[in-house]
């Protein structure tokens, strides 16, 4: 159960970290609102989870977590670039995602 808390932890913080790009400064206020409620729930399930989880482990597959989802959706309908380097690195990311899960 921690495991699944701790995906839904990290998918949530991909919505924040791109809701932020859209609260332009938090200035706007449906887009504050959905970013911060994304940010508190995604920390709370972290913290349930973390419960199980050793903390090393936990932050790091959040983060990670995060971060690609945060550069896939960046890539995909933001018009980042596309390039095998950072393709690559995504999947460096991931490799040590399912490592860590694997030596839990």
């Amino acid at each position: 159960m921690s495991w699944l808390l701790l995906i839904f932890a990290g998918l949530l913080e991909t919505v924040w970290a791109i809701g932020l790009k859209y609260t332009e400064g938090f200035t706007r206020l449906g887009p504050s609102v959905v970013t911060l409620i994304a940010m508190a729930i995604s920390i709370t399930l972290l913290a349930f989870a973390m419960r199980e989880l050793p903390v090393g482990t936990a932050y790091a597959v959040w983060t990670g977590i995060g971060v690609v989802g945060t550069v896939i959706i960046g890539m995909m309908w933001l018009g980042e670039p596309v390039q095998w380097v950072r393709i690559v690195s995504l999947a460096m990311i991931v490799l040590g995602i399912v490592g860590l899960k694997l030596t839990h």
